[in-house]
């Protein structure tokens, strides 16, 4: 890469420095304001802007062009059309025409729609969102979309997150105005998703059926070495691993994704990448490259990227911590407290509305994080348990209650880190410690959720947040426009939400049994899986909110429920049966040979002369587990030909209750024979092979 990477940095997007380069003043301005400020596209634009997008994409290779959508199943689609334009001579002419850009038609009933479109109904509409920036990518144009039905109603992530930030931006707005700010124009929900994510060994992987299948083992015995020693977090990047991030970077500074940080997670061979924060539309489009490209770049270098929520039984699982803050468009972050946030009113109303948003919808906000990939980390000593809290700390959650209570504010002195060592500077000590096991932490001027699983979009998480929090700010509007006595009607917003809400705020260990029985007694609820966690998109306050921020309607929420059962139903059935192919193809076959060379082994000693009672012994054992193993993949076989599919509800329960149960009974018999039986036998890589071997 150039030395002088600012230059390369963006270099294949079509942002604001390119706008101005190839675009007519007058269609800059007017394309400007639609991005910056929110104003409606005007139509007449569109084709200067394609002319402009096209010659540029050219210029960089481009060959073909592509709405660029997110439907719903996490991952991101689009077809790829060529610019050239056959003419009827025979010959061809590079054309794209604004028609083209505003607007694309992909099949919607091919896509995830939880029952808002008939098989029959094919079509469906991608529109523009000039607010995230075009890109040229491996030949392509890439043009950022919303992807809706026929009938109007969103398919994808972008359309409700788009709706959210309007509506986050004008509740914001309206408390800054009544604050006294007038130059402000916009208010911005901004996001940074720290990525976690495991790089394996390509051969390794190629050779774990499970792993390519469903993305995580689904057998596996405990290696001897794992993450007992505390000796992978922050340490030496190994150089083939810090080749694949070098070119990564690249990668992602050339489509403007401000990658920022890299370092080791706490498993072996897991890592994280962190981003600067940006809008939190852009920061998801940007989300989903990094996760697409971490895969390519990793092949590209003979690796395996595994994004999986929990790809190792034993270790460590990866989240993506969604951390989420509001700033306005002239630049100033709505959550940084000041120097003397008990005098800052206005932060303490926008942190009162998190507070309030965050404990009416805890349901709702434990549902964006809920997957069957990421039931397996909930709760772990790696992640949040599945109960919401917020952490604060203690110097804001006194502020609070001294406020809530009309007690006498202590003054809040400076504390100096000390160290010991003369030498070393002095540090002034935070505010708060940072609390890893809280699912909502604020982190000094954001949020921190870090519920969120490492494969998931973060769109649905952002898009309710945006809503919740919108919702709360409307409230808080109305009585201050309607207050007599602005100063008094403030302090009593903070005193109510503290009154009624603060049982949401935990500043302990949420990793304690004690925090667990504190969270039932205050009511809090406890979804500690994907199915119990998916209804709260039923619960009517819910859709009631979604419906009142103009998110989603209740047909559109009730999509979203349908499908988000049906992949939780489909996960699990796609990893039961690739269990029972890798056990009937693969360990079973592997388990006898060995089970028969011992045999051949015990008799051949006999012959010799010598009894060995370790040998018998060992047959013994592997004898009486080919029995176990074989009678719970007997029950796991049975429990999947008896899904009942007349109801979505009762087909998740009966995959959750009855088949991952079955699973978990088949692996155990099968990682306990494991450790029985030769490396020389056993057909596929071990956990020490995959976690040791980059």
């Amino acid at each position: 890469m150039n030395s002088d990477f600012s230059k390369t940095f963006g270099c294949k997007v079509f942002n604001d420095t390119v706008m101005r380069q190839w675009l007519p003043k007058n269609i800059y301005i007017s394309l400007k304001r639609s991005i910056s400020e929110g104003e409606p596209l005007q139509p007449h634009i569109a084709d200067v802007v394609a002319e402009a997008m096209k010659n540029w994409a050219s210029e960089l290779g481009a060959t073909h062009y592509t709405h660029w959508f997110q439907p719903m199943n996490n991952i991101t689609a689009g077809k790829h059309d060529s610019f050239v334009t056959p003419q009827g001579d025979g010959t061809a002419v590079v054309d794209f025409s604004g028609k083209e850009l505003i607007k694309g038609e992909p099949d919607a009933s091919s896509f995830p729609n939880g029952g808002l479109r008939n098989t029959f109904e094919a079509r469906g509409y991608t529109a523009w969102d000039c607010t995230s920036p075009a890109f040229v990518r491996d030949h392509t144009l890439y043009i950022p979309t919303a992807f809706c039905s026929y009938t109007g109603e969103a398919l994808d992530g972008k359309t409700p997150l788009l709706r959210s930030m309007d509506a986050i931006s004008g509740q914001a707005l309206r408390i800054l105005r009544i604050f006294g700010n007038t130059s402000s124009k916009r208010v911005i929900a901004t996001v940074g998703a720290e990525q976690e994510y495991f790089l394996i060994d390509r051969a390794q992987y190629e050779k774990r059926l499970d792993l390519k299948i469903t993305g995580r083992t689904l057998f596996g015995a405990n290696p001897s070495k794992g993450q007992q020693m505390d000796d992978h977090y922050c340490g030496r990047i190994r150089l083939r691993v810090a080749d694949f991030m070098r070119q990564l970077d690249q990668e992602l500074w050339e489509l403007g994704v401000p990658s920022k940080t890299k370092h080791n997670e706490v498993a072996p061979a897991q890592h994280e990448l962190a981003p600067v924060f940006e809008s939190a539309n852009t920061a998801i489009d940007h989300n989903q490259l990094t996760m697409e490209l971490m895969r390519i770049v990793a092949k590209r270098n003979n690796l395996a990227c595994l994004l999986h929520e929990k790809p190792f039984e034993s270790v460590n699982g990866s989240g993506k911590h969604n951390n989420w803050s509001l700033a306005t468009d002239d630049g100033y972050n709505l959550l940084d407290p000041g120097k003397t946030p008990y005098e800052n009113m206005q932060f303490l109303v926008f942190l009162s509305a998190v507070i309030d948003a965050v404990d009416n919808y805890g349901d709702l906000l434990r549902m964006t994080a809920a997957s069957a990939g990421n039931d397996h980390r909930l709760g772990a000593n790696e992640a949040p348990p599945a109960i919401i809290s917020i952490f604060l700390g203690e110097h804001l959650t006194s502020i609070l209650e001294e406020i809530a209570t009309g007690s006498e504010h202590a003054e809040n002195l400076t504390r100096v880190l000390e160290t010991g060592v003369a030498t070393l500077p002095r540090l002034n000590r935070d505010d708060s410690d940072r609390n890893r096991t809280s699912p909502f932490a604020f982190t000094g001027n954001k949020f921190e959720f870090r519920m969120v699983g490492s494969s998931a979009s973060i769109s649905q998480t952002n898009f309710v947040l945006n809503a919740i929090v919108a919702d709360t700010l409307s409230r808080f509007a109305d009585r201050l426009q309607n207050a007599a006595d602005f100063d008094n009607e403030v302090r009593k917003i903070v005193a109510d939400t503290m009154k009624e809400h603060g049982r949401i705020i935990f500043n302990g260990n949420n990793y304690s049994d004690e925090w667990v029985q504190e969270a039932a007694r205050r009511g809090l609820p406890n979804l500690s899986n994907t199915v119990d966690a998916i209804t709260a998109l039923r619960e009517q306050k819910n859709i009631d909110v979604l419906v009142r921020q103009n998110i989603l309607s209740e047909s559109e929420c009730h999509s979203r429920y349908e499908i988000r059962l049906e992949n939780y139903s489909k996960t699990i059935d796609i990893e039961a049966h690739t269990m029972l192919e890798m056990l009937h193809r693969q360990i079973l076959p592997a388990i006898i040979r060995f089970a028969g060379d011992t045999a051949a082994s015990y008799n051949n000693l006999k012959t010799a002369g010598f009894e060995n009672s370790a040998v018998q012994h060992l047959l013994w054992v592997l004898s009486e587990n080919i029995i176990r193993i074989q009678k719970a993949a007997t029950a796991l076989k049975k429990a999947l030909q008896e899904v009942d599919c007349t109801d979505i509800l009762a087909q998740a329960q009966y995959y959750r209750d009855q088949v991952t149960n079955k699973m978990a009974v088949l692996r155990k018999a099968v990682d306990e024979t494991e450790e029985f039986v030769s490396s020389d036998y056993w057909p596929m890589p071990t956990y020490t092979d995959l976690l040791h071997r980059v």
